[in-house]
Parts: C-alpha cells; sequence; structure tokens
C-alpha cells in the first residue's frame, strides 16, 4: 500500500482508470507494435521492466481508433525512432565487439620484433655460410666444420622462430584458439568449435530473435515509406486499413473521437489493403528465416575449419620442405669442402750413394 501510494498504481501494475491511450505514460512502442523492453525480458539485455503502461485495454482503444479511421502519425514517428535508437546501440556494440577480435597494437609490435629478429639470423646465417667458404678455399678443414656447426645451429633457430611467428599470428586478436566471431544480428560471439546444438540455441535463442524481430521492423519501416497505402501500425495481422482516415495529432488533451460516418461505414475489404507478409512475417516466415541463419552459420563454419586445417598442413609442408632443402644445402657444401682439400704431396726421400753401400756391407 506505501509502495502504491508513493510511486503511483501504474507502477505496481495497477492500470488507471483516468488514463487515455494517448497519455503520454501509455507506451508507444507497445500501441504500435513491439516494445523492447518486452522482448528481451529475462535475456542478457533484460531492459527492465517499461516505465509506461502497457495495459491490453489501452492497445484495443487505439486500435478501435485506427479501424473507425483515426491516425496518429506523432505515434508512429516516435515508435520509429525509439526502434532505431535501438538497433543503432547494437550495431555499435557489434562493431565494438569485431574491433576487439582485430590485431591489437601489441600484437603487431610483438610481430614486427618478431620479424627483426628472423632477419638478423638470416644476416648471420649468411656470414657464417661465407666464412665457411672462404675456410674450405683455405684448406683448413676443421674450422670449416665448426663453422658448418654454427650455420646449422642459426638454421634450426630461424626455423624455430618463423614456426613461432606463424603460431602467432594464427592465434592473434582476442579470438585467440577459439576462432571467435560476431554474430551481425544480436552482436554475439560465435566460434567454429562450436557445435550445431550450439548453433541452433543461438539462433533460437530469445535475444537473437528479438534483435531479429527489431530489424525486421527496420524493414517493414522501409516498405512503408515506399507505400504510401500502407495500413496503420498497430493493427494485427489480417485485419484490413479502412478506406479513409480521419487525421489526429495524438495530443493527450482529447478522447477518442468517432470518425465519419462514411469511412465508419466503409467496408474493411473495399480498400483491399491487408497487412502483408512483408509487414507482419507470419511463424513460419520467422522458423524458415531461423534455419536459414543457422545453415548459413553452420557453412561458414564448417569453412572456416578446412580452411584453416589447410593453413595449417601448408604451412607444416612448407616448413618440413624448407628444413629439408636446408638439410641438402648443408650437405652438399661439406661435399664440396671436402673435395676441395687436397694434402700437400710430401717430397721424396733421397738417399745417398754412400748410405746404400754402407748398409749393405756386413757390420
Amino acid at each position: 500500500m506505501l509502495l502504491t501510494k508513493l510511486m503511483g498504481p501504474e507502477a505496481m501494475g495497477a492500470p488507471s482508470a483516468n488514463l487515455h491511450f494517448t497519455d503520454p505514460k501509455v507506451c508507444r512502442n507497445f500501441l504500435c507494435g513491439t516494445c523492447p523492453h518486452d522482448l528481451f525480458a529475462n535475456t542478457k539485455v533484460d531492459l527492465g521492466p517499461c516505465p509506461k503502461s502497457h495495459t491490453p485495454k489501452y492497445k484495443d482503444e487505439y486500435r478501435k481508433a485506427l479501424a473507425a479511421g483515426q491516425r496518429f502519425p506523432d505515434f508512429e514517428r516516435e515508435h520509429e525512432h525509439n526502434i532505431f535508437s535501438f538497433i543503432s546501440d547494437i550495431d555499435r556494440k557489434i562493431a565494438a565487439n569485431k574491433r576487439r577480435l582485430e590485431q591489437t597494437p601489441e600484437e603487431l609490435a610483438r610481430f614486427a620484433n618478431m620479424n627483426r629478429e628472423i632477419s638478423e639470423i638470416e644476416t648471420a646465417l649468411a656470414a657464417v655460410m661465407a666464412e665457411v667458404e672462404a675456410l674450405g678455399e683455405q684448406g683448413q678443414i676443421e674450422e670449416s666444420l665448426a663453422e658448418l656447426a654454427k650455420a646449422d645451429a642459426l638454421k634450426e633457430e630461424k626455423a624455430q622462430k618463423e614456426k613461432e611467428l606463424h603460431n602467432a599470428q594464427e592465434n592473434s586478436g582476442a579470438s585467440g584458439h577459439q576462432k571467435l566471431r560476431v554474430c551481425d544480428v544480436c552482436g554475439a560471439y560465435l566460434s567454429i568449435l562450436d557445435s550445431d546444438r550450439r548453433l541452433a540455441d543461438h539462433f533460437g535463442g530469445k535475444m537473437h530473435l528479438g534483435y531479429l524481430r527489431l530489424r525486421e521492423m527496420i524493414g517493414e519501416f522501409d516498405e512503408r515509406r515506399r507505400n504510401p497505402n500502407a495500413p496503420p501500425m498497430g493493427l494485427p495481422a489480417g485485419s484490413a486499413a479502412p478506406a479513409t482516415s480521419h487525421q489526429s495529432n495524438g495530443s493527450s488533451n482529447g478522447r477518442f473521437i468517432p470518425a465519419p460516418t462514411a469511412a465508419a461505414s466503409s467496408p474493411a475489404t473495399a480498400s483491399g489493403i491487408s497487412n502483408g507478409p512483408g509487414l507482419n512475417a507470419t511463424l513460419p516466415q520467422r522458423d524458415r528465416e531461423r534455419e536459414r541463419d543457422f545453415e548459413r552459420e553452420r557453412e561458414r563454419r564448417d569453412r572456416e575449419r578446412r580452411d584453416t586445417r589447410e593453413q595449417r598442413e601448408a604451412a607444416d609442408t612448407g616448413a618440413d620442405s624448407k628444413r629439408g632443402g636446408e638439410e641438402g644445402e648443408v650437405k652438399e657444401e661439406e661435399g664440396e669442402v671436402l673435395s676441395d682439400y687436397k694434402p700437400n704431396p710430401r717430397p721424396p726421400i733421397q738417399i745417398k750413394e754412400e748410405d746404400r753401400k754402407r748398409s749393405r756391407s756386413p757390420a
């Protein structure tokens, strides 16, 4: 009782008998279509209860006024503005989440340092190989083989650095090994490691379907602008718009004013305008769209998995072939060094004639 006195009956869920649907305390989103507060109840983006009234009686009165020919363009403009603002917020969140998955400046600096280290190793390796060649030409075999051992160590270090760089670039960004991507509808993170069941749960979840419904409403707004004879917002699916309309400014200082008799008596089918599939998506259409999004995401996940596996196999194959080529070069250089080795011929021993005679004579 105390809360009711302090906050009013509307805040406690008790409708006020004195309000009219044109009162600012009545939710225009609720009257014209869907309120985001209702779409995302009990989700991660729960907006809490709407501060304005969602009493069904007001929506019934609003629909009766529309059926009688009255129009409330201010209501529709406010409803469009609210939905566009909500979609703009989630689009900014999606852009921010995508930026988080990109490589950070710290990662780019780390990659630059690793590339610089690899370049320094290549320079040192070239100097060692030049020294090996020079020592081989001079016939210093032991020194040349020692330098070849240094070259082998440098090549091994270079291969290890290149592998570390490849792995770091592969797992860069906030995505890491999970290979995350951002859902373009609701901004949630998806992984190529997710199973089909998890993807289906995401695309069938209340939050994703809520944002999908808001984006459908944006498309409906665009279609309404292209169709001047479109029915007013708030009419239920299957109901027809009257042939004529009586404009109203939607202010809160008036009550429902019946439309002229000619407009009120005109049959609903005379205008031939009804809520088509573009303005009111049926449940089967929503199911088909959900299945389509699920299949598209599953194909993208499988494609990313396949690309990642092929890139890893190509990198491993390239590293093995490069390592084999370097080992062949080392063996070839060792063979060249050994083939270049030519021992100095020893001078012939000359024995004097008297020494030969002395060795033949008996002691």
